[in-house]
């Protein structure tokens, strides 16, 4: 029940719960209460929108990964991340690199100046940079096992 409601939290966050309820064979009641045990428990991080990159100016995508001649699994190395309006997401990775970021610009200029960013960081060493020519498609994640649900 709790993936049902989820998947339809995916595929439209607005719903209401009378909608919820009968999408998934619930009270309009009971679809709210799951919905807040799931917000509870973590389940539910935030309810958000998706808005199209490029749209609003944001159309360059890039991956980058992230050298470094020190550790960089720091607070200070996920602040000064966060501080960089450009990137989306980072993610500290097992291999040569030592973090992965998602990056969005305007421009390949705008990019540009976003990697130069990167290494004001303490303990950057180099980057390498995949940048995205087109995307196929995005999906939001699948919530398969129901004991990843109810083990929170």
């Amino acid at each position: 029940m709790d993936r049902a409601l989820l998947g339809c939290l995916q595929e439209d966050a607005t719903s209401s719960y009378a909608a919820l309820g009968e999408a998934v064979g619930l009270s309009s009641a009971a679809a709210h209460e799951r919905v807040r045990k799931l917000r509870e428990r973590g389940v539910i991080r935030r309810t958000t929108i998706d808005v199209d990159p490029v749209a609003v100016g944001k159309g360059v995508l890039a991956y980058v990964m992230i050298e470094s001649t020190a550790w960089l699994g720091g607070e200070e190395t996920g602040d000064a991340l966060r501080a960089l309006p450009s990137v989306e997401e980072a993610h500290i990775v097992a291999g040569g690199p030592s973090v992965l970021v998602k990056m969005r610009a305007a421009t390949t200029a705008d990019l540009q100046a976003g990697l130069r960013r990167l290494f004001d960081i303490d303990g950057v060493s180099g980057t390498r940079t995949i940048v995205v020519l087109e995307t196929f498609f995005e999906r939001p994640m699948e919530v398969t096992l129901v004991e990843s649900i109810e083990n929170r």
